[in-house]
């Protein structure tokens, strides 16, 4: 028997008679989460509003805890699955703490009367997102960053067997980014509870997912996991980037390189090199790298900004070949910035290179740091 929480069948959504999404099958086990990514306006928020029973079921069906959303009363689907969305929340004349105290209501009579151990279920989550000194204060001055901790909250009070998240790190800084992701990893594996959300920033979605929906004209293009979704190029053809590249292995995207032929060689190495790559490709200057290894840290930055990267492959000592490259390139250039001192066994080749900078250039550059002067 399937231990899904959440499952969808050939379900179709969108507005009114349209269609934005089309035929989607997944589910989703306590504890697991669940990730949509995908271009702008394919549909994400829409699958998440139809399940939400925000949108009606346009086709096919989604199951709530074995049973069908159509057959739920209002109040039973609150009490299986909690959701925030991006929409801004009016609350007039409402503090932090009467906003997520909302989240207590599916659990209340008729007039909404908190029992003790409703009280103590809310503060219990406010303290969980960081947002207990904001429990007396009202919910229209502070900021979108804290509005969405509040509202996280509200969520989790609602001790929800799903959670439904659209763009959950919206407004909120890197810290509070990684502090909310770890908070839903840590309550879907302690509360079993099943996480779907919808994130733009992929290097997270690839460190906090368990299975990735890749959402495109349509369709879920693509299901799985992290590894299987960020490999290749794929992500760069559903999101169809032409003006730079995306590593998946670090979840990053970069600005294509200057154009023309390289005025500026760099002799990095180990991550040294990549402040002086960026600071050249903001100021509009073509350069060269190397000689890199290919597994070097450094190589994916090289590789996309620099108009030449003279490899080598990983584990070898820098060849006579790539050095012979590497000073014919080298040798067109009107400058050349060395950025370490060190240089390895292995990269005996680049210490090469420096020495015949210093004797063929008339003040070859040492750049070290990240605040050296361009």
């Amino acid at each position: 028997m399937s231990d899904a929480v959440l499952q969808t069948n050939a379900l179709s959504a969108g507005y009114s008679r349209r269609v934005i999404v089309d035929g989607l099958t997944f589910s989703v086990s306590a504890g697991k989460i669940c990730t949509l990514i995908g271009p702008n306006g394919a549909g994400k928020s829409t699958v998440l509003k139809t399940i939400a029973a925000q949108l009606p079921v346009l086709s096919g069906t989604v199951a709530l805890c074995g049973d069908d959303l159509s057959t739920l009363h209002e109040k039973d689907v609150a009490r299986r699955i909690s959701v925030l969305l991006t929409q801004k929340i009016t609350a007039e004349r409402m503090t932090c703490g009467d906003v997520a105290e909302t989240g207590r209501y599916p659990y209340t009579g008729t007039l909404g009367i908190l029992s003790a151990e409703d009280k103590r279920i809310v503060h219990e989550a406010m303290e969980l997102v960081g947002a207990a000194h904001l429990y007396d204060t009202d919910f229209r001055q502070i900021s979108d960053g804290q509005r969405q901790c509040v509202m996280l909250a509200r969520a989790i009070a609602q001790q929800p067997k799903i959670m439904l998240l659209d763009e959950p790190t919206s407004f909120l800084d890197i810290g509070h980014k990684l502090q909310i992701l770890s908070l839903l990893r840590q309550l879907a594996k302690e509360r079993q509870i099943a996480v779907i959300q919808s994130l733009h920033e992929l290097d997270l979605a690839q460190k906090f997912s368990d299975t990735v929906i890749c959402i495109r004209s349509g369709k879920a293009e693509r299901i799985g996991t992290p590894e299987e979704i960020f490999s290749g190029d794929y992500i760069a053809s559903l999101y169809e980037i032409e003006n730079g590249t995306y590593d998946p292995r670090f979840g990053a995207a970069e600005p294509a390189a200057a154009q023309g032929d390289p005025e500026v060689f760099v002799i990095g190495g180990g991550g040294a090199g990549i402040p002086v790559y960026r600071r050249l490709h903001r100021m509009g200057i073509p350069f060269a790298a190397g000689v890199l290894h290919e597994n070097d840290v450094e190589y994916p930055a090289a590789k996309a900004l620099a108009s030449v990267v003279i490899p080598e492959k990983a584990f070898e000592p820098v060849s006579e070949d790539a050095v012979s490259r590497a000073m014919s390139v080298m040798q067109r250039c009107r400058e050349v910035i060395c950025c370490t001192e060190y240089f390895g066994e292995m990269n005996k080749g680049n210490l090469r290179l420096k020495e015949y900078a210093s004797v063929h250039f008339p003040s070859p550059r040492c750049c070290e740091n990240e605040g050296a002067d361009l």
